[in-house]
């Protein structure tokens, strides 16, 4: 691999230990993959943020290169966490996973981290331009990013992104190539697709054919929204592993049929229509007769527009008795819903605004105990798909409007 002069001194430690060792991480990697060069990188969404998936063994890692005076030399976020961090005893978190977490935070911050700990930075600010080489952890932020903004990343875990904050590199392959970012798979829609729920269950569908290749989606409705985009990309990702899609004319590296495939024919056409909608809605959605005991909405994180619907839902309402509900945003939108009066609405009906952290990267299953819940309800694909087999609990998946209705009755 060639290397810059600036990249060698890093490898021979000029510039400390943690950056040798991040340069020597990335090094390997390339070698993997083949790449030839290094490209500079100044925007990182830090993956390994949660202790659930950290342990103490990634902690002290994280805590060891801080330690040794590790800094960032790229702009890092850090995605979700695994405890809410003021709300972790009123929702059920043990204190052992509260204590592993702030320590896993604050070296994270002490190499310049920003403790924003959600799953979806592009809302909060973290924005990167389109054709920018990034490094982003998360498969739905990575699929986001990827697509809808049209910058440029592979898929990081914990070391790789930690390694790319430390030297502002990432090793030249995969999506930072042009040739890697055309589509594979043409993908017809027919069904209308109306609420977020849809957008999810067509990802799903579409995901579970796909698995890591590139779907270039036609007849995406042209006013589809950023929070219908997020959970489509989600939703891939979960059932599948895309990393990246093209939806004609709305992501920006599909203008046309043809420009999302760099001229090549589709390895395969898939129609999507009302019979594969529901295909992908009922594989979502297959229980019956439970009590729903906890809904949550907001994964990926929810927007303030997503927050200011479910308030409206809920103004002068109250939760069913023993339902909680559990609205998971960001720390940046919970502010704006506190000042918008949407936060207020929610915890009057009974509900939580939840930030920092979400179901499928907190200790949910102790959580799930102690608490009794016995079914949950949720918009979102992506915790559907996870939720079953992580927590064992039977899982209801539909349009926000059930799901708040099912926070108000106590049944799906």
């Amino acid at each position: 691999m060639r290397l810059t002069f600036e990249e060698k001194q890093m490898l021979e430690g000029k510039y400390g230990y943690p950056t040798q060792k991040a340069m020597e991480i990335l090094i390997q990697l390339g070698e993997i993959y083949n790449a030839e060069e290094m490209l500079p990188v100044s925007n990182v969404h830090m993956p390994g943020s949660s202790v659930v998936v950290a342990g103490e063994a990634g902690t002290k890692f994280v805590e060891m290169m801080a330690e040794k005076g590790g800094k960032f030399r790229a702009f890092t976020t850090l995605n979700t966490a695994a405890v809410d961090f003021d709300l972790w005893k009123e929702l059920g978190f043990p204190e052992a996973t509260y204590k592993l977490q702030d320590r896993l935070t604050r070296a994270y911050e002490a190499m310049g981290g920003v403790a924003c700990h959600t799953c979806t930075p592009y809302l909060i600010g973290n924005t990167p331009r389109f054709g920018e080489n990034v490094a982003w952890g998360e498969s739905s932020a990575i699929a986001f990013v990827n697509s809808v903004l049209g910058a440029r990343t592979n898929r990081h875990g914990g070391p790789s992104a930690l390694a790319a904050a430390l030297t502002g590199r990432v090793p030249a392959y995969g999506y930072h190539l042009q040739e890697n970012r055309y589509g594979h798979v043409l993908v017809n829609v027919t069904a209308e697709l109306n609420g977020i729920e849809d957008y999810g269950s067509l990802g799903y569908w579409v995901g579970r054919i796909v698995e890591s290749k590139v779907p270039v989606l036609t007849g995406i409705p042209k006013d589809a929204s950023i929070d219908q985009l997020k959970m489509l990309g989600a939703a891939l990702a979960s059932s599948g592993s895309v990393a990246l899609f093209h939806a004609v004319g709305i992501t920006p590296e599909a203008p046309t049929v043809e420009a999302a495939f760099g001229g090549r024919q589709p390895e395969q056409v898939l129609e999507f229509g009302k019979d594969q909608l529901l295909e992908g809605h009922n594989s979502l959605n297959k229980h019956q007769g439970q009590e729903i005991k906890l809904v949550t909405i907001g994964c990926p994180h929810a927007s303030i527009s997503e927050i200011e619907t479910i308030a409206k839902m809920l103004e002068n309402k109250k939760l069913h008795n023993g339902v909680d509900l559990w609205v998971i945003t960001a720390v940046p939108n919970k502010a704006y819903a506190e000042r918008c009066g949407y936060k207020g609405i929610i915890e009057a009906a009974g509900g939580h605004l939840v930030s920092d952290t979400c179901p499928i990267l907190s200790p949910m299953v102790y959580v799930a105990k102690e608490r009794g819940y016995s079914a949950i309800a949720t918009n979102s694909a992506k915790l559907a798909h996870y939720a079953p087999g992580q927590w064992a609990l039977p899982t209801y998946y539909g349009s926000v409007e059930r799901c708040i209705n099912a926070a108000l009755t106590g049944k799906f």
